[in-house]
């Protein structure tokens, strides 16, 4: 019977003798382990040193995000560079343009108005005669759109004093306004423009005005009746 006591280093191995009892020390079997609990513990060492350690980012490396614990300094920010630019000014309310006279070879001053129920239409016929003017050679003073009109269509009742809506009709106008037409050239201008009238479409010409200036801005009375409620 053999008995081992062992503690950190060396081991130590004793070997009883069945006759009496007593224990000898066995000096072969001791250096043995001894030798192989070096062993071990050496690759336990090794085994420690081969454990995965928490990566170390080179300072000049791509994937380096330090960004997100360290101060930027104003990094990335591009505003600053651009030039500074002037505050918008407010927009100025239109004014209305001179009224150009009758001339003995010209007119002087005067709007197409083009109207009608389809707004498809009247848009496409207004954009047809701005075109033919530009292929003529007359001027084009200025181009727009009036407010939409809407009309209710009232009926009444066979059986009955009441009335309710049966439609309601709104009307799309589209004005050209010409500056200096040739007289000359005015009766072929008016030909081709009626040749090539859509159905449904009105179509008028006539000198510009200043009621058809005033015409261009919806009508406020709420507030015009504010404004003169402050002036007085």
């Amino acid at each position: 019977m053999m008995g081992i006591k062992a503690g950190l280093t060396p081991l130590i191995v004793f070997k009883q003798d069945k006759g009496n009892g007593h224990f000898y020390h066995n000096q072969a079997l001791t250096s043995a382990l001894s030798l192989l609990n070096f062993q071990v513990c050496v690759l336990s060492q090794a085994l420690t040193s081969c454990r995965p350690s928490p990566p170390v980012h080179h300072a000049g490396r791509p994937n380096e995000r330090l960004h997100r614990s360290m101060p930027t300094h104003s990094i990335g920010r591009w505003r600053n560079l651009l030039p500074k630019q002037a505050p918008k000014k407010k927009k100025e309310k239109q004014q209305m343009k001179q009224i150009l006279a009758n001339t003995s070879t010209a007119h002087g001053t005067l709007n197409v108005n083009v109207s009608g129920h389809d707004m498809t239409l009247v848009e496409h016929y207004s954009q047809y005669v701005h075109n033919l003017c530009n292929r003529l050679g007359i001027k084009v003073a200025d181009s727009y759109a009036l407010p939409t009109k809407s009309m209710e269509v009232m009926l009444m009742q066979e059986q009955g004093t009441k009335t309710y809506v049966d439609a309601v009709l709104k009307t799309h106008q589209r004005v050209v306004q010409l500056s200096g037409l040739n007289a000359a050239l005015s009766p072929i201008f008016m030909d081709v423009l009626l040749r090539n009238q859509p159905e449904g479409v009105q179509l008028c010409v006539k000198e510009h005005t200043e009621a058809d200036f005033q015409a261009r801005f919806k009508a406020r009375p709420e507030l015009e009746g504010l404004m003169s409620q402050m002036n007085h």
